[in-house]
C-alpha cells in the first residue's frame, strides 16, 4: 500500500454505496484535492451486494413501489452535507427507457425497466441494476485524487491501535490492507443457531426430518421440501412471502383470474407466527392534499431532552408514549383535513386539546370518542398490531375462513383512499424511525411493530396468498405458534393459541425469518473479532455505535476513532439502506454524518509509510 491515506469500506451493498456517494458529495468541502485510496471489500458485486445481487430468482420482488425508492438526498434530509439530488427508481427507469441513461442488464431485466410504472413493484434484479448505476455515479463523482479499489472477497479481521493504522485481513490475500480508517457496512449476516435451533436441527437429524433454520430465503436450499407433504412454517413476514413464491410459482404453478393452478410439485405450507397474520398490505393509493406536519410530538426537541437526561431511554416508559402521540397526531390530522364529515368538533379545538393530553389518559380517550363518532375511524394500535389477540376457533378449518376474511378486509382497506389516515400513520412511522435512530437501539418490539404496519407485502402478494389458501396449498395455524419435537412419533408438532388443543404434524420445519443480528452469534469472523477486541454489544447482541456518526463504541463507552459501523447489526439500524423520497431518509442522514466524520479525520492524517 502506498503512503496515501486509506479508507477501507467493508460491504459494497447499498449502505457502502451510500457512504461513497456522501464522500463524493462532501469531499470538496472537507478534504479538498488531497489523495485518498478507498478500498471497497465485498465478495458480491458493488451496488447491490448480497441481498440485491443479480443472481437470484426473477420471481422475487421488492415490497416498495418504484416511486418510493431512492438512494439520493433531498432537502428533507437533516444533514450537514450538501444535497446531491438524483432520480428515484421510477424516474431512473424512465431515463433508461428513453435512452438518456445507459445500463447493462439481462434482456428480460431491460424489458422490465422499459415498462416499469411508478406504482409497480420491481423485481430485485431490477433494483440491483439501479444500485449498480448509483454506485458507478458515486465513484464517477469523486474528486480526481480519490481512487476506489474493489476487492471481490471477504474481510475477516480488523486489528490495530486506536492511534495508528488498522490492519484489515482479507480472504485470499496474505498481506493485510493498511487503513487509516475502517467503515463496516456489511448488511444482513448469517448467524450461528441458538440453543433452541440447535436442538431442533439435532432432532431432525435423528429422525431423518428437514429443519431449515433462519436464513435469507434466496440462499436457502428448498429442494429438501417434498411435493405434496406438509411443511410447518414459523414466521409470517416477508421471508415467508419469498418462501411462498419460490415453492409455488417457482415450482411451476400459476394464477388465472385469481385462482391458483398447482403444478403438483408444491408442498403444503402450514404457517403461523406470534401474531398469526401476515404483515399489513402495502398501501395502494397516493397521498393527495395536505400532508400531516411531522415530526410534531416526537421530534428533535423531545430527542434532545432525552439525550440530555443521559443513560439509555426505556422504550415502554420514555419512548412508546411519544410514539403513540405522534402516530395519533398523523392519523387525526389526516381525518380532520381529508374527511371532515366523519368528525364532530372543530379541528382547531381538537388539535389544541390533543396537544396537551397525556398519551393513554382518560382525557385523551374522551376527546377522541367525542370528536370521532365511528370507532372504525379511531386509531387502535393494539388491534392493528395484534389482531388475533383473544380470538379463538374451534378448528383449523374454521380458522381458514376467518383469516381469509381478515386478509381480504385488510387488502380492501389498504387500497381504499377513504381510509387515508392509514397512509398518514405510515408517514408517521417513518418520521418516528428517523428520530429513534438518534437514540440508538429501540428494541425488537419497535422493529417488529414497524415492519408489521409499514413494511408489508404488495397487495398482489396477499391476493396470491388468498388464492393459495383456497387451493389448499397454504394453511393458517394462527397466533402464538408453538413448535415441539415429538420424539415418540419422530415428527415436528405445531399448535397455536388461536386453535387451542389442536395440532398439526410434519416432517419438515422452516424458520421463515432472517437470522437475528447478533455479535454474540454471528458467523462473521470480522464482527466476532471486533467484539472480542472490546467493542460494546447490547443485551440483544447489537453492536453499539455512537448515534451521531456511527463510530464503534468500546465497552468503556469511548468511541473508536478509526472504526465506524452502519447497518442492521448495529444500534443505529434505520429500517433500510435506501429510502422513500422526501421523508427525511434516516439512512441517508447517517451516511452523511459518517462520511463527514471520516473525511474530517482523514484530512488530519499525514501520508504514513506502509509497514
Amino acid at each position: 500500500m502506498s503512503g496515501v491515506p486509506a479508507l477501507v469500506v467493508i460491504g459494497g451493498g447499498p449502505r457502502g454505496t451510500g457512504v461513497i456517494e456522501r464522500i463524493a458529495a462532501n469531499a470538496g468541502e472537507l478534504y479538498g484535492d488531497r489523495p485518498l485510496d478507498i478500498h471497497l471489500v465485498d465478495p458480491y458485486p458493488p451496488g447491490g451486494g448480497r441481498i440485491w445481487r443479480q443472481d437470484q430468482s426473477p420471481l422475487l420482488r421488492m415490497n416498495s413501489m418504484a416511486e418510493d425508492v431512492t438512494m439520493f438526498t433531498d432537502d428533507t434530509v437533516r444533514m450537514d452535507g450538501p444535497v446531491r439530488p438524483g432520480p428515484a427508481l421510477d424516474a431512473w427507469a424512465g431515463d433508461v427507457a428513453r435512452g438518456r441513461t445507459g445500463v447493462e442488464a439481462a434482456p428480460d431485466v431491460l424489458e422490465e425497466i422499459r415498462t416499469l410504472g411508478a406504482r409497480d413493484f420491481p423485481s430485485r434484479r431490477l433494483q440491483s441494476v439501479y444500485l449498480r448505476w448509483v454506485y458507478e455515479q458515486a465513484v464517477a463523482a469523486l474528486p480526481p485524487g480519490i481512487t476506489v479499489h474493489e476487492h471481490r472477497t471477504s474481510a475477516w479481521h480488523v486489528s490495530g491501535p486506536r492511534d495508528g493504522r488498522q490492519r484489515v485481513r482479507l480472504d485470499g490475500r496474505p498481506e493485510p490492507l493498511l487503513a487509516d480508517l475502517v467503515v463496516l457496512t456489511v448488511g444482513h449476516l448469517d448467524a450461528e443457531p441458538d440453543t433452541g435451533q440447535r436442538e431442533l436441527t439435532a432432532f431432525a437429524a435423528r429422525h431423518g426430518l428437514v429443519h431449515l433454520p433462519p436464513d435469507f430465503t434466496a440462499d436457502s436450499d428448498l429442494s429438501a421440501l417434498p411435493a405434496g407433504r406438509p411443511v410447518i412454517v414459523r414466521g409470517f413476514g416477508l421471508a415467508f412471502v419469498d418462501l411462498m413464491v419460490l415453492l409455488t410459482e417457482g415450482r411451476g404453478g400459476r394464477y388465472e383470474n385469481g385462482t391458483y393452478l398447482p403444478s403438483g410439485r408444491e408442498p403444503v405450507l402450514y404457517v403461523g407466527s406470534r401474531r398469526g397474520v401476515p404483515y399489513h398490505s402495502k398501501i395502494g393509493y397516493p397521498l393527495l392534499g395536505e400532508r400531516p406536519p411531522l415530526p410534531s410530538h416526537f421530534g428533535p426537541t423531545q430527542v434532545e431532552a432525552l439525550l440530555k437526561e443521559g443513560g439509555t431511554a426505556d422504550f415502554r416508559r420514555d419512548l412508546w408514549p411519544l410514539i403513540v402521540k405522534e402516530l395519533g397526531h398523523a392519523h387525526y390530522h389526516r381525518l380532520f383535513t381529508a374527511h371532515p364529515e366523519r368528525t364532530s368538533v372543530a379541528r382547531a379545538d381538537f388539535e389544541e386539546k390533543y396537544a396537551v393530553a397525556e398519551p393513554g389518559s382518560p382525557e385523551l380517550e374522551a376527546l377522541i370518542t367525542g370528536a370521532v363518532p365511528d370507532p372504525a375511524d379511531r386509531l387502535d394500535l393494539e388491534a392493528l398490531d395484534r389482531p388475533l389477540d383473544g380470538v379463538r376457533h374451534a378448528s383449523y378449518d374454521s380458522l381458514q375462513d376467518g383469516l381469509r376474511d381478515y386478509i381480504t378486509a385488510d387488502l380492501e382497506r389498504r387500497h381504499d383512499p377513504r381510509h387515508s389516515p392509514d397512509l398518514a400513520v405510515f408517514l408517521g412511522l417513518l418520521s418516528v424511525y428517523g428520530q429513534l435512530v438518534r437514540l440508538g437501539e429501540a428494541g425488537d418490539h419497535w422493529h417488529g411493530f414497524f415492519s408489521h404496519l409499514a413494511s408489508g407485502p404488495p397487495g398482489p402478494r396477499l391476493r396470491s396468498l388468498l388464492a393459495l389458501s383456497r387451493a389448499g396449498v397454504v394453511r393458517f395455524l394462527g397466533a402464538g405458534i408453538t413448535v415441539e419435537a415429538d420424539e415418540e412419533r419422530g415428527l415436528f408438532r405445531a399448535g397455536s393459541a388461536t386453535v387451542p388443543g389442536d395440532h398439526v404434524t410434519a416432517r419438515a420445519l422452516v424458520e421463515a425469518r432472517l437470522p437475528d443480528p447478533s455479535v454474540h452469534r454471528t458467523r462473521s469472523p470480522l464482527l466476532r473479532a471486533l467484539y472480542e477486541d472490546g467493542a460494546s454489544g447490547t443485551g440483544s447482541g447489537l453492536l453499539r455505535v455512537a448515534p451521531a456518526d456511527g463510530r464503534v463504541l468500546h465497552r468503556d463507552g469511548v468511541p473508536h476513532p478509526r472504526r465506524f459501523a452502519l447497518g442492521p447489526y448495529t444500534t443505529a439500524r434505520s429500517g433500510g439502506a435506501f429510502t422513500r423520497p422526501r421523508t427525511g431518509g434516516p439512512a441517508l442522514r447517517q451516511n452523511d454524518a459518517t462520511a463527514r466524520a471520516a473525511l474530517a479525520f482523514l484530512r488530519t492524517v499525514g501520508a504514513t509509510p506502509s509497514t
